[in-house]
């Protein structure tokens, strides 16, 4: 029995682990209370993980009313956000505490299909 429910387990954590890892990453710096890049390009209902790195010398508290999240990032530390599937539109985000300089958008759009070959 015992056999049984380890083989089990290790299917299951396999498993999980391919899906997650199938979620496309978007990397954002926060540095001088800044967002780099301000603007992100993301797929249109396809759920993905923000990895936010706050170089900064003083923690930051990721915000977003339209995306519904907010997790405080220590400084000189990473944060996964995930996001998603999102409806195509553009979604803001900003520092709590320094709102004025660190903010940014969340473009969402449909994926560009390749055009049939005309010949």
């Amino acid at each position: 029995m015992n056999k049984t429910f380890g083989c089990a387990a290790l299917f299951f954590g396999l498993f999980c682990q391919s899906i997650l890892a199938a979620v496309p990453e978007y990397h954002i710096q926060l540095k001088d209370h800044l967002f780099f890049p301000s603007r992100i390009i993301i797929p249109a209902n396809q759920k993905v993980k923000l990895v936010i790195d706050n170089q900064d010398n003083t923690p930051e508290e990721f915000d977003s009313f339209s995306l519904n999240r907010e997790k405080v990032i220590f400084a000189h530390r990473k944060a996964k956000i995930f996001i998603g599937p999102l409806k195509p539109g553009e979604y803001g985000f900003f520092g709590e505490y320094n709102p004025n300089t660190a903010r940014g958008t969340v473009i969402v759009e449909h994926s560009k299909k390749e055009s049939p070959d005309a010949n």
